[in-house]
């Protein structure tokens, strides 16, 4: 993985209600997924057997590069002719990078998939994790060289490696006028 990039494991999961040609799709569908860049994809297995409501449960993984801002999803349908696009979803990077949340978590996300001309044509159930990225402590070759982000912890040790990891949680408080 480069310096400039992160790696980004997308598991695809389901599509539901998928058309082509206003009709259910009968099978052959595959996903592609890729950067905005386009530089990289990476595409599914094709489902043969689950019509408008394939299953593909097949893990993807891709860098995606610190200044991308999205990932494209691309459900296809191979016909007797040739390979159909069913649908499109363009998936912005801040729903599953950054904020408070921390690196590795696992999103599961649905979004509404569009055809060539704009309109609804099903949808595609993906889940989302960032490999957390470890940093590098610059030590002696006496002490330990790899550890995981977090504050050293002061005093008692007999509680394994010292390192205390803390998590931005959201509370609100509500106020009701009475």
């Amino acid at each position: 993985m480069a310096a400039n990039s992160r790696t980004l494991e997308i598991k695809v999961i389901s599509a539901e209600n998928l058309q082509l040609d206003r009709k259910p799709i009968k099978k052959n569908a595959s996903v592609t997924v890729r950067t905005d860049t386009n530089s990289q994809f990476r595409t599914t297995d094709m489902d043969t057997e689950g019509g408008a409501y394939p299953r593909w449960n097949e893990t993807l993984v891709l860098d995606l590069p610190t200044h991308s801002k999205s990932i494209t999803v691309e459900v296809q349908c191979k016909t007797s002719s040739s390979v159909r696009t069913i649908g499109t979803a363009t998936i912005p990077a801040s729903d599953f990078v950054g904020g408070y949340v921390p690196e590795g978590y696992l999103h599961f996300l649905s979004y509404r998939l569009r055809d060539h001309k704009g309109e609804r044509n099903g949808i595609i159930n993906i889940s989302v994790s960032m490999e957390a990225q470890k940093m590098y402590a610059y030590a002696s070759s006496t002490t330990w060289s790899n550890s995981t982000m977090g504050f050293p912890a002061t005093g008692n040790k007999s509680f394994g490696s010292g390192v205390v990891t803390g998590v931005p949680v959201w509370y609100g408080v509500y106020q009701k006028d009475y």
